[in-house]
């Protein structure tokens, strides 16, 4: 991988906004690889968010990841890039608005508040679970919380959590890996199979007795024939479980730890519970949960003064974007009381994040509770962050909670 300045360098993933920041000045559009295709990685915020815009650029990327691979290995992983090649987020109009005008219908910010009672049940029973002491939060309330409630809306039962967390974790490191190893496409494979058995159990389930759950919705949609195709369901609820939980785990596991980084900043949203909302849309700036969003160029086009091909891949970084001072006064202080906060976090445009409300009333109500039940909070180890291209949090949050 071509890397001079070391953006993927390890010792850098604690920290990678001073190279991000680098990029920006220098090398705005800078170029990270050539394995068959140009590889770039594009850091303004006006063209990150520009480029979430561009009809020159394809969200359809499913086949150009097979492309990476070697020949003897396609054929292999199949199960992967056929399932991934369905999700919404991997899909260009006109079968992006089909999907995402099937889906969101489940989740605009009214349907997503009438589940807060139910969040705050769930929220409820792990914080009783929760001695006051030492506690390694991921684990204990950051992960478990979002996938059983994307779990409730699916109707999964929710003693499944666990075998769903692990075969989405296995999706999210095949998505950010630094270098493609033979460990990871089989952890990514034995998941969408497993997940793809496991959906069409539950869907045959749904077509005999149909319940009020969104399986149930997405099962009448295939139905009909014209909606959903069968290989459409089960990549949806593939990617409903995978997007509905694992940028939620990372947003509250960054919220905690980055408060605890800045103690001013607990101590005032302490005194001004208010602020809780606009301290999830300054973390959701500060340290996104999501780094980065992959592009294909469909044409032959120049940007930045470089000659880009049909089938280079772009990533669009939301790291750099949310930290770049053209848009933000001040942008590596955090503020959680931060005005005219237009953070790409959530993405922007026609892919702009189908369960942003979701995501966000999560966080709220956690951050509410876990201030409400904890008044003492205290970092006890610096954080590892997940080895990850892509998503971005801690591995393990080990804190002390009083």
């Amino acid at each position: 991988m071509h890397d001079p300045l070391g953006l993927y360098a390890p010792e850098n993933r604690a920290d990678p906004y001073p190279v991000l920041a680098r990029l920006r000045r220098e090398a705005p559009l800078y170029f990270a690889g050539n394995e068959g295709a140009g590889s770039y990685i594009v850091t303004r915020y006006a063209d990150v968010a520009a480029g979430f815009r561009d009809p020159r650029l394809s969200a359809s990327r499913a086949e150009a990841m097979a492309k990476r691979l070697p020949p003897e290995a396609r054929e292999w992983v199949a199960p992967v890039t056929g399932n991934l090649a369905h999700w919404i987020l991997l899909r260009d109009p006109p079968d992006h608005t089909r999907l995402r005008s099937l889906l969101g219908q489940a989740f605009t910010p009214r349907l997503i508040e009438t589940w807060r009672p139910r969040i705050h049940q769930i929220l409820d029973e792990l914080l009783a679970a929760i001695e006051p002491g030492e506690v390694e939060l991921v684990h204990a309330l950051a992960g478990p919380l979002p996938v059983l409630v994307i779990g409730d809306m699916l109707g999964l039962p929710p003693g499944d959590r666990h075998r769903l967390k692990a075969c989405s974790d296995a999706i999210a490191a095949f998505f950010g890996a630094a270098a493609m190893t033979q460990a990871l496409l089989a952890g990514a494979r034995a998941a969408i199979l497993e997940l793809e058995d496991y959906f069409r159990r539950a869907i045959a389930e749904r077509r005999a007795a149909p319940r009020n759950d969104l399986l149930s919705a997405l099962v009448a949609a295939e139905e009909q024939g014209s909606v959903l195709s069968e290989q459409e369901l089960l990549s949806t609820c593939t990617a409903i479980l995978f997007g509905g939980h694992e940028t939620t785990t990372n947003l509250i596991a960054n919220t905690v730890s980055t408060l605890l980084r800045h103690p001013d900043q607990l101590e005032r949203l302490r005194a001004e519970p208010g602020l809780v909302a606009s301290t999830i849309e300054e973390v959701l700036r500060f340290e996104c949960p999501v780094s980065r969003m992959g592009r294909i160029a469909r044409v032959d086009f120049e940007w930045h003064g470089q000659q880009l091909k049909a089938g280079d891949r772009l990533f669009l970084s939301f790291a750099a974007a949310n930290r770049d001072e053209a848009q933000f006064p001040d942008p590596d202080r955090f503020d959680i009381a931060r005005a005219d906060n237009r953070h790409l976090g959530f993405s922007t445009g026609p892919h702009y994040c189908i369960g942003a409300a979701l995501g966000r009333l999560e966080a709220r109500l956690t951050l509410e509770a876990l201030l409400k039940n904890f008044p003492r909070w205290e970092l006890l180890e610096t954080p590892v962050w997940l080895d990850n291209l892509t998503v971005r949090g801690p591995a393990a949050l080990r804190v002390a909670l009083g």
